[in-house]
């Protein structure tokens, strides 16, 4: 739980700092780290989320100085510490998250345990472009390609459960390899971007396609609605990355902000309100029993996320839309969590009864 903490902190911070990047009025100390807003987001709070949730799976103390250390990478952001320090815990976390599932890979060699090391990769990867380019852009393709490809081979694990299709593997490593090899080619060409955007893009329809979603969407309560939050998530990832092929990802674009909260938030936060009931009673031994209100904070999120992407792509003339729109998302992720607490009491409440 201490770790899960530090997690929610730089959520918190990292949520009011893109605030602050959007010109809303926000706290001096939040809008004092507006330009650290994708490291808390990606590297503080998913970071330390992703680590605590493998950490829980493995087991021993090492794999928990993964989440540790990023969860202190976080605090250390916030307080101002030197930046060399900071890069240095959040490097030191992605090895430990990579170190771990190679060892994963090593126990049990398959496609989706290969594609979740893939995934820790990327962080890492990430992270090294960052300290040696000295500029967090240079991360955010990789970045992305953690959540996006870390995601993916969660949901792949599941596909086992289907018949096998003969060309669902094959699409999938397409996908993956395209979406790798553009975040590669980035770092000499903004064409990489597109083709980075590309294979975002396939993954977006393979899922859609081959993910067990499609086939629990017909079910009820608790199962329909994380299939209903994947589904919709895989939406979005396809809208990010067709704004990511008309040059969304690059540094400047006026589509940018569209393109990275399409699936930063769309696809991303869909995927964290769809997998929270399972995933947090694993990690903080509580029970979350599944009430029909959880759709309030998807239904949020996905209006206050249509309003930010118009925003986006209305460009100056609209932005207050875009505001509005960051301000609503915010607003979303608060309702999420006050929805979880809640059902986290209540099923405490159900216990004792």
């Amino acid at each position: 739980m201490p770790l899960l903490l530090l997690g929610m902190l730089s959520l918190v911070f990292g949520v009011a700092a893109g605030l602050a990047r959007l010109g809303a009025d926000m706290p001096a100390p939040a809008a004092a780290l507006a330009g650290w807003h994708a490291a808390l987001m990606i590297c503080a709070f998913f970071g330390t989320v992703i680590g605590l949730e493998r950490a829980v799976a493995l087991g021993g103390a090492i794999a928990y100085l993964g989440p540790l250390a990023s969860g202190i990478g976080g605090v250390a952001l916030l307080a101002g510490l030197p930046l060399p320090w900071v890069e240095s815990l959040f490097v030191f976390a992605s090895c430990v998250l990579f170190g771990g599932a190679i060892a994963v890979v090593r126990r049990q060699s398959a496609m989706f345990t290969r594609t979740l090391a893939v995934g820790a990769g990327c962080w890492l990867a990430g992270n090294m472009a960052w300290v040696t380019s000295g500029s967090v852009q240079a991360a955010i393709p990789w970045w992305l390609a953690f959540l996006v490809v870390t995601i993916a081979g969660e949901r792949l694990e599941l596909t086992r459960f289907l018949p096998a299709r003969r060309e669902a593997a094959p699409l999938f490593r397409i996908a993956t390899a395209t979406t790798l090899g553009g975040a590669v080619a980035a770092w000499f060409s903004s064409y990489g971007l597109m083709l980075f955007a590309a294979g975002l893009f396939g993954l977006s329809l393979w899922l859609l396609r081959y993910d067990i979603a499609r086939h629990n969407a017909r079910q009820r309560g608790l199962v329909r609605y994380i299939a209903l939050c994947l589904l919709s998530g895989y939406v979005w990832l396809a809208a990010g990355a067709l704004i990511g092929l008309v040059g969304g990802f690059a540094p400047g674009h006026p589509l940018r902000d569209a393109a990275l909260h399409a699936i930063a938030l769309g696809f991303v936060f869909a995927m964290v309100f769809g997998h929270a009931p399972i995933i947090f009673p694993a990690i903080a031994r509580v029970k979350i029993p599944y009430h029909p209100v959880f759709y309030l904070p998807l239904a949020l999120l996905h209006v206050s996320l249509v309003i930010r992407v118009l925003g986006g792509i209305g460009g100056g003339d609209a932005l207050p839309l875009l505001r509005l729109g960051g301000l609503a998302n915010a607003f979303a992720l608060l309702v999420f969590v006050m929805t979880m607490v809640g059902s986290v009491l209540r099923g405490r409440g159900a216990g004792r009864g």
